[in-house]
């Protein structure tokens, strides 16, 4: 068996490139298929719909807030119960399993536009979240444990107040994680400002 180093192939393929000049035609026409026109044919194969990274995220990061002392976290009493939010500090091990349910236009109309418990301006188009516990601003993972899609949503008001609900979502933030026609979802929510 013989057995060609390296060098000695790229000699043969340039030989072969020199004496058939009417390969070098064929030749660009794979180069320009395989370099050009195969990425964009799989870049056009991936989903239409945005993801939010942390850094696209609208807002004061709650490092930030916490520099300079706008972290919201006093006590607050809906339909006559107490609720305490925890500090800055505890919120960096927040992890909790339970059940999401998301809000929109129809919140927004409910409530006139009202804004949100961190005085900013609710948009159901937006991945947004609403919790009842978290210091605010606080950025938190939330994994649908059904399908195990993920998104990082800026929690920036209070809620839900429903049941056992453990995260209220944006009407764009349950369509990334699969359950917006369902209404519900068994998730998993993590802090990651920290």
């Amino acid at each position: 068996m013989n057995i060609r180093g390296d060098s000695e192939i790229s000699r043969e393929l340039a030989i072969f490139w020199k004496s058939n000049p009417d390969n070098n035609e064929l030749m660009l026409k794979i180069y320009f298929i395989v370099c050009i026109l195969f990425p964009l044919a799989l870049s056009s194969c991936s989903s239409t719909r945005t993801s939010f990274s942390r850094h696209e995220i609208r807002g004061i990061s709650p490092e930030e807030a916490y520099r300079l002392g706008k972290i919201k976290n006093t006590p607050y009493i809906i339909n006559g119960r107490v609720y305490v939010p925890m500090s800055y500090e505890e919120s960096f091990s927040y992890e909790e399993t339970g059940t999401a349910s998301w809000y929109g236009q129809e919140t927004l109309d409910q409530h006139n536009g009202q804004l949100t418990a961190y005085g900013e301006t609710f948009d159901p188009s937006r991945p947004s979240a609403a919790h009842k516990y978290l210091p605010l601003p606080a950025l938190v993972k939330v994994t649908n444990l059904d399908t195990l899609a993920s998104i990082i949503v800026r929690v920036n008001d209070r809620g839900p107040f429903v049941d056992d609900r453990v995260i209220d979502l944006s009407a764009e933030a349950a369509k990334i994680l699969g359950f917006y026609e369902k209404g519900t979802a068994r998730v998993k929510v993590e802090v990651v400002s920290r």
